[in-house]
Parts: C-alpha cells; structure tokens; sequence
C-alpha cells in the first residue's frame, strides 16, 4: 500500500470505522496486531524468559499499548508496564484496556521516572506514549523516559508513530527543544502516515508497518500523497527499438559553469549522458573548459551562442552563478518553449527578482501540462518563499506544496524523503536515498537525469518521480555494495545510476501490469 495520510484524513477514516463497529472493537484489533508484531520481534531473542517494557501514555494509543500487554501476558510473556496518564481523563476505550490490564494482574512500574527502570534487561520496548495527535514537546519526566529508551540496544516498537514525531511533518515536535523515540519498528494504524518517511521520521520510525485494522475500503477516500515507486512511472519504462539512434533519444542542454564553478554542469551532463540522452552540450556562462577529457562526447558551447528551442530539454543553473549575465541567459531559458529543470543558482536567481518568478509560473502548454520542473534544497527553498530553512524543514510537505502551487512547476525539495510536489496539489515522498547523498555536486547528478528523462520524451511527472527514485536508489545500490555512505562522490553515483536505471526498465518491461497505475492513490 503506497498511499499515504494526512492525521485529518486518518482521523476521518477512523470516525466512520467506529460509527460501524461495537465499542473497543478498533482497540482490540489495535492491541492484537501490536501483540504478533512484538512476538515477532522476540523470536529474534536469545533470552529464555523475554521482558518487555511497555509504555502507557495518554489517549487511545496508550490504550492500544495496554491491550497489546493483556495479549503478550496471555501468551506467557513477561510484561512490565509503565503508564504515563490520568486514569480519569482517558478515553472510553483506554480506560478498559487499563482495567482490563490490571485484573490480568500485569505488573505496573509506579516509578515514572527512568530510575524506576534501571537495572533491568528488555528484550523489547513497545511505545505507546504518543500518538499521531501530539502537539506540545514531551518535557520532564516524560522527555527523561523518552532519553531512556533512547539509550538503550534492544528494539523499539513505537505504536502508529514513534513518540515525539509530528506525523504529518516527520519533524520532531517541539523542533530543538524536543525529542522522538528511536523506534527500530514502528506499526501504523488505519493507512501509512506521510511524516514517517521524510525529515526526522528517516531516522526515528526505522522499520515501518501500516496495518488496515480490517477497516472497510468504504471508509477510505482517495489520497493526494503517495510513496513513490516504479509503478507510478512505468508507463514511460520502454526498452530500446533496435532501429533507432541518436537522434531518437533527444539532446539535453546543460547551461551553468560560471567561472571556477565547471565541475557543476559537467557532473549534471555526465548523468545526462548516462541517463539516456541521445546528445548532451554544456553551454558555459562565462568561458569554460574546451571539451570533457573523460567523458569526450560531451559537447562544450558559449551559452551566449545557443538557442534555447523547444527540441531540446534545459538543465538550467548547476555552477551557473548570480551575475547579472547569469540573469539575462537564465530569462532566455524561461522565455524558451523547451522542457526545463531548474536548479542550484538559477533559483537564487529567481528568489531574488519578481520578473523571473512570473516568468517561470507563466511557463505552460496551451493544454496546461506543467513544463517546469525546480530542485530545491531546503536553503534554496526557504529563499523562494522567503522564509526560514527551520521553517521549511519543520513542514517539508507543506512547504514543497507551497513552492509547486506558487511557481506552477513540479517541484522535488531535497533531502532526507525527498518530497516532489506538484501544482495540483498532489504530492510525493521518496523512500530512495541515504546519507551518501549529502556530499556536493550530487543535486547537480539529479538534476541532469530529469533532463535525460525529459529528453527522451517522458512527461514531467514522470520524469521527476523517476529520477527522484533512481537517484536514490543508485545510493543503496552502492552502499549495499560496502562503498559508503561515508566518502562517496557525487561523480561515484552516475555509473550506480546507468545501472538501476537498465535493471528496473528490464524488471518492468517482463512485468508489465494490464492498467497504468494512476497518481490518484486508494487504500
């Protein structure tokens, strides 16, 4: 299941599910599913007699920990509970689980601090703290639980989301002065939330789960998110015509390589070469090098003496600098009929003057087809909506909803779950990609693969989700391979690219499926 939720989506799922169920049925299959989880995870334990630390917090994801207890203690499995809420204000559903807990006559830690905790082995902690409705920083004892768990080597089973996690965001709750579980597992409930797979939710939510809880499809209403993957670019995976050449594969222009600054466009062009494009030409801004001693193919151009057609895609801005020239050949760009990706200075560039931010949403087909695509990292991003880097990492999704919606252009917001946005209002989030990423020049490796893409003739959507995933997946290609994450170079990832990129063209083309898989996603 690719689609991903919205807490307002989820909670209205959840209202109609419980307008057709008996009290504490939800609950129940809740507890349930977080109990084989957990026994799951145990199998992996060489302990003989297994304990489990099991933390109760406020609300019914407190409850639903406290139902999973009843289940594991029935099974044989030693359980020790810490509950972190006013039995008197607990809802309906939390209070009987707890009552339930305690006639099973589980053990209660009345310690809530992690004093109470010390000197005792866990074979498994299952987070019930927080749930998706979170809305202050955990502080006090609450925070010193939540270091607790932190510090400690067994697994975490964080229950819908881990605590402290902002699960539409995926940023911590409370930013600098708050902090999230560590969770190696987390088991989300109802439908997958978008927050545990981009900002903080990379490394807090570990392995993710979403369990249905046996709600009806009739509850659900399509999603304007998803995860990305393959099957939604399919579509444009089309192995190579035996007679064809060239020409066939369109030619990617690269303008950039202001002076001192060659390396950018040269990476962009190298990838585009390696992503398909029949030709490539980098058109320096200022004078660049006479030709590319590795990659020789590539061909070398003065911007001032190129045309910007529509026959050709444009990577536009790796290296390009801010200089008034820059200016002048970037407006050429976007004054162009031609496909264009947009990266690097040429959004600084934009950020800074009004005329070339009508220029780019101006930019369209006369059938509205979105004909832009921008590359922003989160520093280039906050420049475009004039605010903060804190501010567009505390809400990368909405802030990249932002971007695509003001500048009419899809748009891929770099960084730990990539999120591609389009002006429609749907939205993507990548689930490709490592730390080996966070090296220079490797956003100039991806935009020159959307160029490639476009190149060939994939539509825009297409081509930004796909490069987005080969992107990423080219970077678990090589650390897989034991070639990082630590010391990878940018230049490292365009051959890793040519090889996801073959292998899911092959992998797709034997596994056709009978309908194209539409961006409108259901549960």
């Amino acid at each position: 299941m690719s689609a991903l939720y919205s807490v307002a989506e989820i909670r209205e799922v959840e209202h109609k599910a419980l307008s057709g169920l008996a009290p504490y049925a939800l609950m129940q299959r809740a507890g349930a599913a977080v109990a084989e989880h957990a026994q799951a995870l145990l199998c992996s334990t060489t302990e003989s007699s297994p304990s489990v630390l099991i933390l109760a917090g406020p609300g019914n994801n407190g409850g639903d920990a406290l139902e999973a207890a009843c289940l594991l203690e029935e099974a044989g499995i030693e359980v020790a509970v810490q509950l972190h809420a006013d039995e008197s204000r607990q809802p309906a559903d939390a209070r009987r689980a707890l009552a339930r807990a305690r006639e099973a006559e589980i053990q209660f830690i009345e310690d809530l601090t992690p004093a109470g905790l010390r000197g005792q082995s866990w074979a498994l902690v299952i987070d019930g703290l927080f749930g998706i409705g979170l809305a202050r920083a955990p502080n006090g004892k609450l925070r010193a639980i939540i270091d607790y768990v932190n510090g400690l080597s067994c697994p975490v089973l964080s229950i819908d989301v881990p605590s402290g996690l902002n699960a539409d965001s995926g940023s911590i709750v409370g930013g600098k002065d708050g902090a999230a579980v560590n969770a190696t597992h987390t088991i989300t409930f109802i439908g997958d939330k978008t927050g545990l797979h981009t900002c903080d939710g990379k490394d807090h939510s570990g392995h993710i789960t979403a369990h249905p809880l046996e709600i009806e499809h009739a509850c659900y209403k399509p999603t304007r998110a998803f995860l990305n993957g393959p099957q939604y670019f399919a579509a444009s995976l089309k192995p190579r015509a035996n007679n064809s050449h060239k020409g066939s594969y369109g030619d990617v222009i690269v303008v950039g390589g202001a002076r001192g600054m060659a390396g950018a466009p040269v990476l962009a062009a190298r990838t585009a070469a390696f992503g398909g494009a029949g030709r490539v030409y980098v058109a320096f801004v200022d004078d660049g090098p006479a030709y590319d001693g590795v990659h020789p193919e590539l061909m070398f151009r003065v911007a001032d003496r190129v045309e910007f057609g529509a026959s050709a895609a444009l990577v536009v801005g790796p290296g390009m600098g801010t200089s008034r020239h820059a200016h002048d050949i970037l407006a050429r760009a976007l004054d162009s009929e031609a496909d264009i990706v947009i990266d690097a200075d040429a959004l600084n560039l934009i950020s800074a003057e009004p005329t070339l931010q009508h220029k780019l949403h101006d930019r369209s087909r006369p059938n509205g087809e979105v004909v832009s695509i921008i590359t922003p990292h989160p520093l280039e991003a906050a420049r475009l909506l004039d605010i903060t880097t804190q501010q567009v990492q505390a809400d990368r999704p909405q802030a990249a909803r932002m971007l695509a919606r003001h500048f009419n252009a899809i748009t891929v917001l770099k960084g730990a779950g990539t999120v591609i946005a389009f002006p429609d209002g749907e939205m993507a989030v990548n689930p490709t990609g490592n730390p080996a990423l966070s090296t220079a020049g490797t956003g100039d490796v991806l935009s020159g693969l959307c160029g490639a893409l476009l190149a060939q003739g994939w539509p825009t959507r297409a081509a930004a989700l796909a490069a987005t995933w080969i992107h990423g997946a080219a970077a678990d290609r090589l650390v897989a391979e034991g070639l990082g994450p630590v010391g990878l170079t940018a230049s490292e990832f365009i051959p890793a690219i040519r090889a996801v990129f073959n292998n899911i063209i092959r992998d797709h083309v034997h596994h056709r499926p009978a309908a194209v898989t539409t961006l409108r996603t259901h549960a």
